[in-house]
């Protein structure tokens, strides 16, 4: 009667004489000198789904004016009474400020603020609201670059992060990501010039140190949503 040794190697000289040989992988298509292609086909469907499986919400809007009918639906449903609205070239064709002052909602922005005086309005916001760098569809990540018009602290402070993007903005995977990053020259120097930080942001904040049971929302906003305008 064989061992259960025996019957291991027998299944692993089977599947050699049948082609599975280790070192082997079928041959990707390239892009560029990177031979991996980490998005598909539909970038937009991709990112909505693994946003999704990492505990996320999408939310595909054909317009700037539906983007900005989808926020403001987002913030009255969290019954939100102070909002950080952040700025970028996309996001301030929102009007997101005087949208969500018209419904009663209190809203600061990046200016106008001493360092001093910046915690307690930013941590008594409901709801963070900002635009995006990137968008990064093999793992439904939202990649933000701090800058003065955006500080890191409009998407790690609130409870709720809703991030505002186009659909243009969307990137296969991490390397185009870093392919991006690494384009980016300093002006008049020619140089690489690197934010201060680089969040990626794949779902809600997640811990599980304690016990290794996951819990949502220690570190950071227990609860993502990402708008993308596709038009």
């Amino acid at each position: 009667m064989s061992s259960a040794r025996d019957v291991f190697l027998q299944r692993v000289q089977d599947a050699l004489k049948a082609g599975n040989r280790p070192g082997e992988t079928p041959e990707l298509p390239t892009r560029g000198q990177i031979g991996y292609q980490g998005g598909g086909p539909d970038l937009t469907a991709r990112f909505c789904a693994e946003l999704q499986a990492a505990g996320g919400f999408a939310h595909i809007v054909i317009d700037q004016e539906e983007g900005a009918a989808k926020v403001l639906e987002l913030v009255q449903a969290k019954a939100a009474k102070q909002a950080l609205v952040g700025r970028g070239a996309f996001v301030d064709g929102l009007n997101l400020a005087e949208r969500l002052q018209s419904v009663g909602v209190q809203t600061q922005g990046p200016d106008g603020l001493a360092p001093a005086d910046c915690r307690e309005p930013f941590f008594s916001a409901d709801i963070g609201i900002t635009g995006v760098d990137y968008l990064v569809a093999e793992t439904g990540t939202v990649a933000l670059l701090a800058k003065p018009a955006e500080p890191r602290s409009f998407s790690l402070l609130p409870p709720v992060h809703v991030a505002v993007a186009h659909q243009a903005q969307l990137l296969p995977d991490l390397f185009d990501l870093f392919a991006k990053l690494a384009s980016r020259p300093s002006a008049g120097t020619g140089r690489l010039k690197l934010p201060s930080c680089l969040s990626l942001i794949t779902g809600p904040s997640k811990t599980g140190d304690i016990e290794l049971k996951l819990v949502t929302g220690v570190h950071g906003p227990g609860e993502l949503h990402v708008v993308v305008v596709t038009g």
